[in-house]
């Protein structure tokens, strides 16, 4: 019986259980056998049996045959994910580029496309179609590995409602854009960027259970992890991190509103201060030493500290993620973030604040969109069997 006293069907039992075996298998650094599988989790081994052959026969786990032993007695055969099933398909829109990328079970990523141009120069639905022309692409590549794309989740640099609507997105001038499904008929959800990147870098496993993902493009974005689960808000938009206001009287956004951080740290403001044309020219102009680019980056890192000791002073989180351009951009914008989360962040004298670099790089919300697919799948293996039955 539940807890509410109703019947638990049986079939919800299965459901529950087959999710189980996948994730304790799934979760295994090493392939792991069927007896420790039952150990792991709690049911029978012919329970286990049964599951793991209907996962197996479902394309969703395979068979690895173990090292050879010197030892008495058989050795247990390995239980994998398998790579040749389900993949997620990662799909992206920003200020300057589009792409779409395939992850299959294990993680790896099987195909990436990527479409540099301003998409700003396009109507929302001339930008939607060339990214599904390029997610139809994304799929026939899967599709001639012999993986079946279980589903699309698209990243946007915006605020999106529950219901898929982009309510406004500022630097792509989009505003109440309905995206829907893709013109061959996949299924897409679509997030917010920084969310989707905070989600790919929590699956990483190498972080702690509460940070914030900072996205560093055109715009900036924030992912926020708290108890190892994304925080959302109340209506979903929470993280727009980059119309913090450092200046009041500062310059004109996008927004609406003046003196916001993306005015001082974004992409396109940083460029613009070091007189060079690419995130790349930056990287080796400050590399080389030129003052224009140190000078830019050290302003852009003080506007971030400001920013930043904002999220901590108010979340309490230690750890800051620092993606996108920010990611490569990082030995440069170190101090000057420092610096001021020093000053400005209550708790630094005895806990200060840990900045990472992503460990996904710039593909870290394609990858996290892709990785939300795989997920769905992992946490309800069920309704992928189903949808495999002739």
């Amino acid at each position: 019986m539940s807890a509410m006293g109703s019947p638990v069907r049986q079939s919800s039992v299965r459901a529950h259980n087959l999710a189980l075996v996948l994730r304790t298998v799934a979760n295994s650094p090493d392939p792991i056998s069927r007896a420790s599988v039952s150990a792991a989790t709690g049911l029978t081994r012919a329970t286990v049996s049964a599951l793991v052959d209907d996962l197996v026969t479902g394309a969703l786990l395979t068979e690895r045959e173990p090292a050879p032993r010197t030892g008495a007695g058989r050795p247990a055969v390995g239980l994998v994910v398998a790579p040749d099933g389900p993949a997620g398909l990662g799909l992206e829109i920003n200020v300057d580029y589009r792409g779409a990328c395939v992850v299959d079970l294990t993680g790896a990523v099987r195909h990436r496309l990527v479409e540099p141009g301003d998409q700003r120069l396009q109507d929302p639905q001339t930008a939607l179609a060339g990214l599904g022309r390029l997610a139809a692409r994304a799929r026939a590549l899967a599709e001639a590995d012999g993986l079946t794309v279980a589903g699309a989740v698209l990243a946007v640099p915006g605020l999106v409602a529950a219901d898929g609507m982009v309510r406004i997105a500022p630097n792509l001038g989009w505003q109440e854009v309905t995206v829907g499904d893709l013109p061959d008929g996949l299924a897409m959800t679509v997030d917010n960027e920084a969310n989707l990147a905070a989600l790919g870098e929590l699956d990483v496993g190498e972080l702690p259970q509460d940070f914030v993902y900072v996205s560093g493009e055109i715009g900036i974005g924030a992912g926020i992890v708290l108890d190892g689960a994304l925080y959302r808000g109340s209506r979903g938009w929470s993280g727009e991190i980059g119309h913090i206001p450092i200046n009041s009287d500062g310059p004109g956004c996008r927004c609406g509103a003046r003196g916001c951080l993306e005015q001082y740290a974004g992409q396109e403001a940083v460029l613009r201060a070091a007189g060079v044309g690419t995130v790349s020219a930056l990287a080796a102009a400050a590399t080389a030493g030129e003052p224009d680019a140190l000078a830019a980056l050290t302003a852009a890192g003080a506007a971030l500290g400001m920013a930043i000791a904002t999220v901590v002073n108010l979340l309490d989180v230690r750890t800051i993620v620092l993606g996108g351009s920010y990611a490569s951009l990082l030995p440069w914008l170190r101090d000057g973030i420092a610096a001021e989360a020093g000053r400005r962040v209550l708790t630094a004298a005895w806990s200060p604040v840990e900045l990472r670099a992503a460990a996904l790089g710039p593909d870290a919300a394609m990858l996290g969109a892709a990785g939300s697919v795989l997920r769905g799948v992992l946490d309800d293996p069920a309704a992928w069997l189903a949808r495999r039955r002739p």
